[in-house]
């Protein structure tokens, strides 16, 4: 279980998956007893498990043995805790955490629910390596991993979160739901997984047919492919696929990658993997490369496995796939070091000096800088001690390095971290010459920053099949902040794109439209073959009028909201579902249990400050405002930077009639946000209010800088002149109202009074 996951997402990208690496030879390769669901069907199929494929696959299953699929879980023996168990101690920050065994159980006293120390039986391991975690039983049918981990390597104990202070009542301790083993880890840790959560009890009934990832974890349930097996083979009928319901052989590139992402992704997951779809947004919403998990260019940053960068590469577009670098059964390299390059590129070109510039061997020992993954796939560490490997396969780029502030490998990878990265600009200017290829990761991060130059290049991105569909996702999902004509056609035109993860990144993101142009446009995915984007086409158009839908678009819309409660409720264990279950209660008018599902948010993560803002703003709306401003001052104690909350606290309390509370908090939003224009036109009004003229003038000043035209900040400006008696500044005001907004009487009105005044 990842120690580096993002607090909260609003669609909910939390995940965790199977790590692929080596496994220590003194791992005992012992089976232990494996839990058998009581459901193991899907359809008409079932899970038979492993013991029924090793008299034909015998070859794959010892491959299989001890790989780090084969160890992801199992149950706490002394042939597979790792773990010094020997009465040993780890000390973190005041709380002594013992290590012990007593009548063959494994247990650990340590800080628990509550900050109490007690002790807890460790029933399950959870790796195998470069860590091994341990998980403890807790009511509810909850196991949860403890937050102290073996390191394998240097055989010791370390914490999962060095150098941070997580209280017991908050997401991340390991008591809570953010180490929860049922949500977070289970489903890529072990074959046929039913998470089995009942929100009415909070209880999970989370069962597998396999403890550990198996067969039919990537084949899919099995029985019909035996029933075919055990037929003598010259009276076995011809069936598709040997009868399994995943094809496995004879499969493209992109395919194979599909099977391994629905563990090997950050994402979100719409339900159980059931195995029958060959369509991943069925089942999951891969992370597109936002801001908190990659930086600018797509390098990895926050743990997001290996999919999301994948696709990013050239290999990918061009047919190579995980098996041809891993073993599937084994999981191991197929070749070492450069020898696994050179499988497609030529050693006597590409493993060459005057490719990279480094020698082979530097003062006797083996040279780092000649491995073509040092440079093309530099490492970053992740649960503090496992090193990932970043599977875009970019070529390293210490100018974009200069332009984004993304790494780059020369100084990522360790070699020379202690030169700036202007000096491996330059050698690399030497070696290669001054020409550069334009890179998408530019535009990613002029579109992060909102810069009003990236717009044109996100728009021609967003429709350029040349790039990888997550980057053109991703620049679609920055194009939703530029509001315009040439925004609204570019995703008026992405949502008919043949990708599947662009068209529901466009329907997702979509700028608000009155309702008929909507029904339009959307109405049409209620029936697209994929469910994510099916769902997210109902969501849209959830509160539009009835009478503007034909007969079958309504069942649709029905049909559709109602698989999109199912994969929320799924995901009732963490904040975001509950999150956009009260959005969605919200736009169909059933405020009581949008509440409902605010608060059911909140409940599970009471830091997941979307909800509160939310919640506070439909508080406001039923007349709760004691209520609402309880959760509003949290957000804005507990995170503030988010100067949306003070704005939204500040309001409310002029709402209130308490200004003087309200004037810091928008003075805050103010700074804050400097070119949001209607902060400082509603703190102008309110330090005129307050008797601070001199800064209320600023203030408005600063509003109308942004929006010269805009006729409420003009008529603000030239009104608080007037008050002054500065009749004179604020006649040209009102001459300019009358230019700019030549419909509106105001200007003429104002214009008017002014001259009456002065005669």
């Amino acid at each position: 279980m990842s120690s580096d996951l993002t607090r909260w997402r609003t669609v909910g990208m939390i995940a965790t998956a199977v790590i692929v690496l080596s496994v220590p030879a003194y791992v005992v390769k012992e089976r232990v007893a494996r839990t058998i669901a009581p459901d193991t069907s899907v359809g008409d199929l079932t899970f038979v498990g492993r013991d029924q494929c090793i008299s034909c696959h015998e070859d794959a299953y010892d491959t299989w043995l001890g790989s780090d699929h084969d160890l992801a879980m199992a149950e706490a023996t002394d042939s597979t805790v790792l773990a010094d168990f020997d009465d040993s101690v780890f000390e973190y920050r005041g709380v002594t955490s013992r290590f012990y065994r007593r009548d063959g159980r494994f247990l650990v006293h340590t800080e628990g629910p509550g900050g109490e120390m007690g002790e807890f039986e460790i029933t399950h391991t959870f790796g195998v390596y470069p860590l091994q975690q341990y998980l403890v039983p807790f009511p509810g049918g909850r196991l949860q991993a403890l937050s102290i981990a073996w390191d394998v390597v240097r055989d010791e104990w370390f914490r999962m979160y060095p150098g941070q202070d997580i209280p017991p009542d908050d997401w991340l301790h390991w008591t809570r739901n953010g180490q929860n083993w049922n949500g977070m880890c289970a489903e890529c840790h072990s074959t046929n997984l039913r998470k089995g959560y009942d929100h009415a009890t909070r209880t999970f009934s989370t069962t597998w047919s396999e403890i550990d990832v198996s067969c039919e974890a990537c084949h899919g349930p099995g029985s019909s492919h035996v029933e075919w097996a055990e037929i003598p083979p010259m009276a076995r009928p011809e069936v598709e696929n040997y009868d399994l319901v995943i094809r496995t052989s004879g499969i493209t590139g992109p395919q194979q990658v599909e099977l391994c992402a629905p563990c090997h992704s950050r994402r979100t997951e719409l339900g159980d993997y059931d195995h029958t779809s060959g369509e991943l947004l069925d089942y999951q919403v891969p992370a597109l490369l936002d801001q908190e998990l990659y930086f600018p260019d797509g390098q990895i940053l926050d743990e997001v496995y290996v999919y999301g960068s994948f696709v990013q590469s050239k290999m990918y577009r061009n047919d190579v796939r995980c098996g041809d670098c891993h073993d599937v059964h084994s999981l191991q390299l197929v070749e070492e070091g450069n020898e696994l390059c050179a499988q497609c590129h030529r050693a006597d070109t590409y493993d060459s000096y005057d490719h990279h510039f480094h020698q082979k061997v530097y003062e006797g020992e083996p040279s780092d800088g000649a491995l073509c993954v040092k440079c093309h796939m530099p490492e970053r560490p992740y649960m503090v001690i496992d090193y990932r490997a970043d599977h875009s396969m970019r070529v390293p780029r210490p100018d974009l390095s200069l332009e984004t502030g993304a790494p780059n490998a020369c100084s990522q990878s360790g070699c020379h971290d202690d030169q700036p990265v202007s000096w491996s600009a330059d050698y690399f200017r030497q070696w290669y010459g001054e020409a550069k290829k334009p890179h998408y990761g530019t535009t990613l991060a002029a579109g992060r920053e909102g810069r009003p130059e990236a717009m044109p290049d996100l728009i021609r991105m967003a429709g350029d099949p040349l790039h990888p569909a997550i980057v053109r996702a991703t620049a679609l999902s920055l194009l939703g902040t530029y509001p315009g004509e040439e925004s609204t056609a570019a995703f008026n035109r992405a949502l008919a794109d043949e990708d599947a993860l662009v068209r529901y990144t466009a329907v997702t993101n979509l700028p608000g439209a009155q309702p008929e142009p909507l029904v339009e446009l959307v109405a049409p995915l209620l029936f697209d073959a994929v469910s994510a984007i099916r769902t997210q086409a109902a969501v849209s158009l959830a509160d539009v009028p009835d009478q503007l839908l034909e007969p079958y678009q309504r069942d649709a819309l029905q049909e559709a909201l109602a698989e999109y409660e199912a994969a929320m409720r799924y995901s009732l264990d963490f904040s975001f579902a509950g999150h956009n279950l009260g959005n969605l209660y919200m736009r169909l008018g059933q405020p009581l249990r949008a509440v409902e599902f605010y608060e059911t948010a909140i409940e599970v993560d009471d830091l997941f400050y979307p909800a509160k803002v939310n919640l506070s703003l439909l508080y406001n709306s039923m007349g709760r405002n004691q209520e609402a401003e309880t959760l509003l001052r949290e957000v804005t104690v507990e995170y503030p930077e988010l100067h949306d909350a003070a704005y939204s606290l500040a309001l409310l309390l002029v709402e209130m009639n308490r200004p003087e509370e309200a004037l810091p908090y928008l003075e805050r939003a103010a700074q804050g946000m400097a070119e949001r224009s209607r902060v400082h036109y509603n703190l102008g009004l309110l330090l005129q209010s307050r008797g601070r003229i001199a800064d209320a003038e600023a203030a408005l000043r600063h509003a109308l800088q942004l929006e010269p035209d805009n006729i409420d900040y003009l008529f603000a400006l030239a009104d608080h002149y007037i008050k002054r008696g500065e009749l004179d500044r604020a006649l040209p005001i009102a001459e300019r109202m009358i230019v700019t907004h030549p419909e509106a009487p105001v200007g003429r009105d104002l214009k008017a009074y002014i001259e009456s005044q002065r005669q």
